[in-house]
């Protein structure tokens, strides 16, 4: 379990509280900061003033990192990626592989770690389509990962399993072959250590039933899991897969779920599947992001589907000490660009109002 530094932010309920960047534009009138030690104990504490949660600071240009500090550590999250469908026959067409990942690689790949939840396994002879419910990209979308940055990508959602055992296998030996850790698999978790901080992901998939190699919620397995990569490491991601598509609503079944990753040990709990972004909660001493919208997909049909957020955690040692958000907006069927000005600040005040909306019903 990490520590948590004081710095508590009291909001008022003006809409103009979100920075167009990353988070919530504070001045001396709307925010009170405590200072002191960091404790293990209640990190998070509460006071009844407390409406959403701390250090949602407009002082990180995530756009454009210069400014992290050498005991800093920067966690980076994102919407789904999907290599598949129209992505993929852009990409084949191109004969670039990069394509998707162009305008948003820089940010990416400043992070110390880079966590992606990917929804096709990569094949030999993917079929070229823009159509249809079987996901598939082609083993060059390698390319585009190790072009990202991206360390960890987690298997456990309703599409890494369509090519059967022998797409999941082909995969991991190409991640693998890069240096890139997968997450999700029913072997349990990965660990990796930056800066002497331990970082343990783990992932599951409540949606459907049960594949092979891949790992499930059964909340027995969770809680265990859980657990026991709480007693191992500093630092423990969930990765999520669940919720109702097309929606801003969180189910039960997602509020259960999550509640009961963060009291097994979990720090940081990342959920996708819906497609359009969701609220975050904090929840005694985790961080939930519900969902993170679409980062690389073909979905043009609808505003909400092509937009997502990048969600940076930044640590110092083993305390989360910021977060903030980008948004991103897909063009052209699969590519993202970083949103700011207007448009940014539009995502981010609806999602602060998704997020209060959500606190007044717990």
């Amino acid at each position: 379990m990490f520590f948590v530094a004081f710095g508590y932010l009291i909001f008022k309920e003006e809409s103009e509280l979100f920075s167009p960047v990353l988070g919530l534009n504070i001045d001396s009138e709307t925010s009170s900061t405590i200072e002191g030690s960091a404790v293990e104990e209640n990190p998070f504490s509460y006071d009844e003033s407390f409406t959403l949660e701390k250090n949602f600071s407009n002082r990180r240009k995530f756009t454009y990192i210069t400014d992290l500090k050498a005991d800093e550590i920067l966690l980076i999250t994102t919407g789904d990626v999907i290599p598949s469908r129209s992505v993929n026959h852009i990409s084949v067409n191109k004969n670039n592989f990069k394509w998707a990942f162009e305008n948003v690689a820089p940010l990416l790949k400043s992070a110390d770690i880079t966590f992606i939840n990917m929804e096709a396994p990569l094949i030999k002879n993917c079929p070229l389509t823009d159509e249809g419910f079987i996901f598939c990209g082609d083993e060059r979308h390698l390319e585009g990962l190790t072009f990202a940055g991206v360390d960890v990508v987690n298997y456990a959602n309703n599409h890494m399993g369509n090519y059967g055992t022998e797409g999941i296998d082909n995969t991991k030996k190409l991640l693998d072959s890069a240096g890139i850790l997968s997450v999700g698999l029913s072997t349990g978790p990965v660990y990796k250590t930056v800066k002497g901080v331990t970082f343990a992901f783990l992932a599951y998939n409540s949606l459907g039933v049960p594949e092979p190699l891949l790992s499930y919620a059964d909340k027995d397995k969770m809680k265990r899991e859980i657990s026991a990569a709480d007693k191992a490491a500093d630092v423990v991601v969930v990765g999520m897969q669940w919720g109702e598509e097309y929606t801003t609503r969180i189910t039960s079944l997602q509020k259960e779920l999550a509640h009961l990753a963060v009291d097994s040990g979990a720090d940081l709990v990342i959920g996708n599947h819906p497609h359009w972004i969701q609220p975050m909660e904090i929840y005694e001493n985790g961080v939930i992001l519900y969902a993170h919208g679409n980062l690389i997909f073909d979905q043009m049909w609808s505003t909400e589907t092509r937009q997502g957020i990048i969600v940076g955690f930044i640590f110092k040692g083993k305390k989360l000490e910021d977060l903030a958000f980008t948004p991103v907006l897909i063009e052209g069927y699969g590519q993202p660009i970083i949103l700011d000005g207007p448009e940014s600040e539009k995502i981010l005040n609806k999602f602060y109002e998704d997020t209060l909306k959500l606190k007044n019903t717990l």
